[in-house]
């Protein structure tokens, strides 16, 4: 009966070293790690955009990074913050996302 308990302790006990991840190479985080001070959902993103100074090209490029414009000649009025995209004109579409960004609500961490 002894030798069936140190038996089983053994097996159980290698099964849950196997379970445990192993220390990373080198130093770097594993691949799954998430960093806690990036942005991380499309929102998150947008919102951080909003810090960027209101008007200027560089805030256009941090929503163009989010969402890649894509224009039409003749769009229709945005429905959503992904619409935002189609507006060709870079005033409009500026507009357009501050739009819909500055309606995020905006979460306590």
């Amino acid at each position: 009966m002894k030798k069936a308990l140190t038996l089983i302790a053994v097996l159980y006990s290698a099964g849950a070293f196997a379970q445990s991840d192993p220390a990373p190479a080198g130093g770097k985080p594993p691949a799954h790690a998430k960093s806690h001070g990036a942005p991380k959902s499309m929102a998150e993103k947008l919102l951080a955009c909003l810090e960027i100074d209101d008007g200027t090209k560089d805030r256009l490029d941090c929503y163009d990074a989010i969402l890649p414009p894509k224009p039409k000649p003749k769009s229709a009025p945005a429905n959503g913050v992904v619409d935002c995209r189609y507006v060709k004109e870079e005033d409009e579409r500026l507009t357009c996302f501050n739009g819909f960004a500055e309606k995020i609500p905006k979460f306590s961490r």
